[in-house]
Formats: C-alpha cells, structure tokens, sequence
C-alpha cells in the first residue's frame, strides 16, 4: 500500500509540472521542451540553497522566478527571432543543461539530514501521511491561484490567443507577449515541481529532467481524455482534472513496477503509454 502512496505522492509533486504542460499544449499549442531544463534548474536551484541553509519557503519564490526567465528566453526566441517553439525550447533546454551543472558544481547532490518543506508539517507519525498533506496543500493553493488567473481579463485573453491568434491580434492584444508571458508561467510551475521532488526524494541529480517532459505530457493526455469524455467547460474542472491525471499516470508506472517489469524499462514503458493514450482516440475516431 505504501508503495502506491509513494506515487501518489510523486504524482502530486509533478502536478504543479502537468498544470504548465497544459498551458503550453493546451492553451497555446506549443510543444515546449524547455521543461526537461527548467525542471532540473528547480532541483538544482533547491539544493544549493538548502545546503546553504535557506528556509524551505524562501526558496519557492527563487525557483519559479529562474524557471520563468528559462520559459521567456524560449518565447522570446520563438516570437522576436521568428525560429520554431520546439527548437527554441531544445536551444535552451540544451543551454540550461551547462547552466545547472555549473550551479550545482558536480552531477548529483544529496539531501540527507536537513530540513525540507515537508519537515513543517507532521500531524502523523507516518512520513508519508505528512508528506501528502504538504502536497496537497501545494496543489490546492496552485489550482486555485492558476484557475483564477485564468477566469480573469488577462487569462481569458491569454486562452483566446490560443485559440485564435488573429482575432486576438484584431482585438489589439499582443500575442507575442501572451505566448511569453504563457511560457513563463508554465516552466515556472515546471521549476517549482522539480523544488518539490529534489526534497522528496532527499537528492538532486542533473539527470533528472531528461525525458520528464513525457511524464507531464502523458498526464496532460490523460486529463485532456477525461476533459472529452465528460464534456468539461469550466476551466477549473479541466485544471483539477489534468491533476488527477498526474496521480493516475504515476499510478500506472506504479502497477507496471508492482507486476514485475524490470526498472531499466521505465522510460520505454512510459513512451509506449503515452503513444497509446495519444493514439488510441484517434484509431477510434478513424476506423480502417
């Protein structure tokens, strides 16, 4: 049992990750690969500064302001030199790879025996239950403040860029700037999730982020299904949904490890899960 509760609570870790994700494929359409960088440059961010012995929370608003430098560089990139948004992120990605070995000084940091975020908490004699809690709090405090940022003037003018650059433009609303702004605050969520798992699993490692931009994406995936399948219109349902999906994914690789498949093949497990979430509506929707 306590396995499965180590993945939920993995799972609400990266939550604050999915709820970027979404905002970059969903609202923009953007595949943005600038996560695999800012998600480490959050881990990275954490522990130098926990070893530094900063407070817990001081650190928060550090790494979501580096995490949104990171997103804006990738707009900025995309939108002023007028270069695709997937090589734009891969640009800088590849550049924050240099950036958080360089801030970290070597290629993994323990975290044993100092105080994390989660050490504030402790109503339970058990870790985990102590843990969760500190995680959703996390989650409640971003969704609502994400949820409505996005039901304001600036918010729904930023979804409608999405859906509909020229008429935005018409409307005098400056999509470069949406699209930056947008991306900033997507890998600023992104930052903040590898804040939250360098603490979890007490080390940073400058591996980390290689690939976790297919765990976000397959939650967003799952999420998006869900959003579909119950036909949600309020931007809220969507959001609280896209963070289900972050549990539920990590709830899969859970059982896929539970039932015997080796570790070494996570990644590809992973991969293929979420080429199936991808194509299984669309073989449905096109039948041969």
């Amino acid at each position: 049992m306590e396995f499965y509760l180590t993945a939920i609570m993995l799972g609400l870790c990266l939550s604050a990750m999915s709820l970027g994700i979404f905002i970059t494929m969903k609202i923009f359409s953007i595949p943005d690969i600038t996560t695999d960088g800012s998600y480490t440059l959050g881990a990275v961010l954490t522990a130098v500064l926990i070893m530094a012995h900063w407070p817990a929370w001081a650190i928060i608003p550090v790494v979501m302001l580096a995490g949104a430098l990171a997103g804006s560089l990738t707009g900025i990139i995309h939108t002023q030199l007028k270069i695709d948004a997937l090589l734009a992120g891969i640009l800088v990605m590849t550049g924050l790879y240099s950036i958080n070995l360089t801030i970290l000084g070597r290629s993994n940091v323990p975290l044993l025996n100092v105080h994390t975020v989660f050490s504030y908490i402790h109503p339970f004699s058990s870790s985990i239950y102590n843990e969760a809690i500190t995680g959703l709090i996390f989650v409640v405090i971003l969704s609502s403040i994400l949820g409505y940022l996005l039901k304001t003037d600036f918010g729904i003018a930023m979804r409608a860029t999405g859906n509909s650059g020229s008429m935005t433009r018409a409307l005098g609303i400056n999509n470069n700037a949406m699209k930056i702004t947008g991306l900033a605050i997507a890998n600023g969520l992104t930052a903040l999730s590898g804040y939250l798992v360098a603490q979890y699993q007490n080390f940073t490692d400058i591996n980390m982020g290689i690939g976790i931009v297919i765990t976000g994406l397959g939650s967003v995936l799952i999420g998006d299904a869900l959003i579909k399948w119950w036909n949600l219109r309020s931007i809220i349902a969507q959001l609280m949904v896209v963070l289900a999906g972050s549990i539920i994914f990590q709830l899969v690789l859970a059982f896929t490890l539970s039932v015997g498949v080796d570790p070494n093949l996570l990644k590809l497990v992973t991969s293929v899960m979420v080429l199936l979430i991808v194509s299984i509506p669309r073989l449905r929707a096109n039948p041969a």
